[in-house]
């Protein structure tokens, strides 16, 4: 039996003592609310990873610092041997730490001065950012006190790593590797290549559910310092979920709630090489002798049993830069941009931190990041595609004069100022509603054109001819007016060969005229083929294989023309000499194969950790979306080597909408669950959901770390 008494009202004395007892729990409730929301989830007491079942650590700071101590710790977790064996080349001491075989590379890295620019880039951060990169290293050395078990005893010469290794590393990786490579220099009449990717960004007005849509499409080498890390972190002030590659610590493709970006490789001219004109003990440089600056250094290169062989690499300069070739009569000096922008990291970190347009393109204006087209979307509906990078002031010359080996002996010749960010070709929200990159010239990333050629210095970029990829990226955007996240991702796998479209139909009946049967066997294989790259095409592997044999600067009737960019060029100039061609590709397929019809995907193989499946995807060249290069293994077969890397789908929606996938598993570390874990989904043509908020998180959760 329940009993009512009326009592007094509570004088403002007691409210004043029950508020004093009781505040601090409301307070405390309140917190703990704020904490458990999604949409403020960077207020945290502690820092933790939380990993998820495919090995993707999703990082909660309390702040900032603390999330870059727990990136480094992640880094290691998956990463660590490699990362180490990164950073050792980066001190230019790895022959010292792991034999001859490094040697080549320590020179590279000394010759460009990147240890010692390493310390004045440190120097040169902002206290607050200098404090974050310090933070990831710690991170880096207290996994390795903690679990020296997991780490090779190869690798742990390199510890500690200390924060000028990382911006030791981040310098050999951008400015050294994808500005300029080693490689490319070392071949005199050079071309100026690297690897690639795709890009989209969709506007509003072409997407089916209205709201803006990324595409993040990267291609690079499916090992060593290409590797992507895809991660989520989160402290006050951003909450950005991406990728970025091993040993970087801060994402480097990203999105958050309000806005995203990827890059792709573009057609920057980032380097030169001068030829010096030898006088004295100098070289002549606007008719007077100066002399090299030479730099001495030591070097100690391991032997096979242990000891060490000590020799001295010298390194000579001149105003150009460093003189990196000297034989054949030739003394070459290289000078390559982005040497005086220690801000790199801080300006990604603050693109993955903006809020909203004007934010970001506050970050970009900087320009510190050396080169990568960005193509950006927003929940606002704005999309853009700038052709970022630092481009040389030059005197004279266009795109491909300054492919060539330069005069070094005039001051006329020699670029000391950048474009500002004004000067870049960009395009905002453009008529056509998406934008595109396939590592073309930024004329061909819309149409209607939106950015003209005329309007900047002839070398800013090339005016070649459209490749097939990026026809294939521009079509599948221009036909096809309301857009669903679901189809871009289709698209996203299409394995079309755009290159089939325009020869095909001139082959086949070539083909089918001849009295040779392989020949007319041929024609019916190729007849009946479906024009992509799946595991299950049958008359790809022929196809294939004939256009190897083929030079496409010379093959079709019809050449590239700026007012077809989509159809052309188009037919077969000589169809005689083709259909010969395709003879010997026949004959050899059905040598090796034993039949003309082979599908894709016994040929083409996707081999990663413990896995072999049948690949889909193909050659750019020939204009497949779905970008896989291959490398000759065993049998006649091919295995995959690089191309799509890291993908994000992103639909920019409330709450927004993503998929992903890291072709290769977020992790290197021997016994790691996630070497090779999403290569079946990669083999299937799938992406994975990403799960950002902690309720998605703690659903597919495999492990937690506090710190």
């Amino acid at each position: 039996m329940f009993s009512f008494v009326k009592k007094k009202p509570l004088s403002l004395m007691q409210w004043q003592k029950i508020s004093r007892r009781f505040l601090p729990v409301l307070i405390g409730l309140f917190l703990t609310l704020l904490v458990s929301s999604p949409s403020i989830s960077s207020v945290t007491k502690t820092t933790e990873i939380l990993w998820d079942t495919y090995g993707i650590p999703h990082i909660y700071g309390n702040n900032p610092q603390n999330a870059f101590q727990a990136f480094g710790w992640a880094q290691m977790q998956s990463h660590g041997n490699l990362l180490l064996r990164l950073y050792g080349q980066a001190r230019g001491k790895a022959a010292e730490y792991w034999g001859e075989d490094y040697l080549e590379s320590d020179k590279w890295v000394l010759t460009m001065g990147v240890p010692k620019r390493a310390d004045a880039w440190y120097t040169a951060q902002n206290p607050a950012f200098r404090n974050y990169i310090q933070a990831f290293a710690s991170g880096i050395n207290n996994y390795a006190k903690k679990h020296p078990d997991l780490i090779d005893n190869e690798v742990k010469v390199v510890l500690p790593v200390t924060p000028q290794d990382v911006l030791a590393h981040l310098q050999r990786v951008m400015l050294f590797t994808f500005v300029v490579d080693q490689g490319q220099v070392g071949n005199i009449h050079h071309t100026k290549s690297a690897p690639g990717s795709n890009g989209w960004a969709i506007a509003p007005k072409r997407s089916a559910s209205g709201k803006a849509m990324l595409l993040a499409n990267p291609h690079l080498p499916w090992a060593d310092l290409f590797l992507w890390y895809e991660a989520q972190i989160t402290a006050p002030g951003i909450d950005a979920y991406g990728a970025t590659l091993v040993g970087v610590p801060v994402l480097a493709i990203a999105f958050n709630d309000n806005l995203g970006w990827t890059h792709t490789v573009n057609t920057h001219d980032g380097w030169d090489v001068y030829e010096l004109k030898l006088q004295q003990d100098g070289y002549l440089f606007d008719n007077k002798v100066r002399p090299f600056e030479t730099t001495n250094f030591p070097l100690k290169i391991k032997q096979k049993d242990g000891s060490f062989q000590q020799q001295t690499f010298t390194v000579k300069s001149s105003v150009h830069g460093p003189v990196v070739s000297a034989k054949e009569g030739k003394t070459l000096a290289l000078r390559v941009v982005g040497q005086n922008s220690p801000g790199i990291l801080e300006q990604w970190w603050d693109m993955a931190s903006a809020k909203n347009f004007t934010q970001f393109q506050k970050a970009l204006q900087r320009l510190q990041i050396p080169m990568f087209t960005v193509l950006y979307a927003d929940r606002e509906g704005h999309i853009m595609h700038l052709f970022n990078g630092l481009v040389p002031v030059r005197q004279q010359g266009d795109f491909a004069y300054w492919q060539n080996i330069i005069s070094g002996d005039t001051s006329k010749t020699l670029w000391t100022k950048m474009h500002p960010y004004r000067d870049l070709p960009r395009v905002i929200d453009p008529p056509s509603g998406w934008l595109q990159n396939a590592n073309d010239p930024p004329w061909t990333t819309t149409f209607p054109v939106a950015i003209k050629a005329e309007n900047y210095p002839p070398y800013m970029a090339p005016q070649w001819p459209m490749d097939f990829r990026a026809q294939r990226s521009a079509k599948m955007l221009a036909e096809d007016e309301s857009i669903s996240f679901e189809e871009m991702i289709t698209y996203k796998h299409s394995t079309r060969m755009e290159l089939a479209e325009r020869i095909l139909d001139d082959l086949i009946p070539a083909a089918q005229k001849q009295e040779n049967p392989l020949a007319r066997r041929a024609a019916e294989v190729l007849t009946k083929w479906d024009r992509q790259a799946n595991a299950n095409s049958r008359g790809a592997v022929l196809f294939n294989a004939w256009v190897d044999n083929l030079d496409l600067n010379t093959v079709f009737s019809t050449p590239w023309s700026e007012k077809s960019p989509l159809s052309t060029p188009d037919g077969l100039a000589d169809s005689e000499s083709a259909v010969k061609a395709l003879v010997d590709a026949a004959t050899k397929i059905e040598q090796t194969y034993g039949t003309l019809d082979i599908p894709w995907g016994d040929v083409f193989r996707l081999r990663y950790g413990n896995l072999d499946l049948p690949a889909n995807g193909g050659d750019g060249t020939k204009g497949i979306f779905r970008t896989v290069y291959f490398a000759p293994a065993d049998n006649g077969r091919f295995q995959a080597f690089n191309g799509d890397s890291f993908v994000a789908a992103v639909e920019f929606s409330q709450p927004v909408k993503a998929k992903a996938l890291t072709s290769y598993g977020n992790a290197t570390q021997p016994n790691s669950p996630h070497i090779d874990d999403q290569l079946p989904l990669f083999a299937r043509q799938e992406l994975r959901p990403v799960w950002r908020t902690r309720k998605e998180i703690t659903a597919h959760l495999e492990a937690r770390q506090v710190f």
